[in-house]
């Protein structure tokens, strides 16, 4: 009866001590995963605000684009007229 208890004591410690291990890791899984999702944010805001900038930059420079193909349409014009009263 002694030894039974005495097993049955040992068991309930090492089952004890592993389930504190486990949930000890699991704690640090949480903690790992909390912090990943914290970063995977911060990833997605900045991937926004770069989306953003570069769609800015993209709209700014079509804008020069269309500008400067306005002044050589009116450029290649004047030339046109220029040339027909040279004739």
């Amino acid at each position: 009866m002694g030894s039974e208890l005495t097993l049955s004591v040992m068991f309930g410690f090492i089952s004890s001590v592993l389930l504190g291990i486990v949930a000890y890791f699991i704690k640090q899984l949480h903690t790992d995963f909390k912090s990943m999702e914290k970063d995977m944010s911060e990833v997605k805001t900045m991937a926004l605000i770069i989306k953003t900038e570069f769609k800015t930059s993209f709209d700014i420079l079509n804008k020069k684009v269309e500008y400067l193909e306005q002044r050589i349409n009116k450029l290649e014009i004047n030339e046109i007229r220029n040339h027909d009263h040279e004739k």
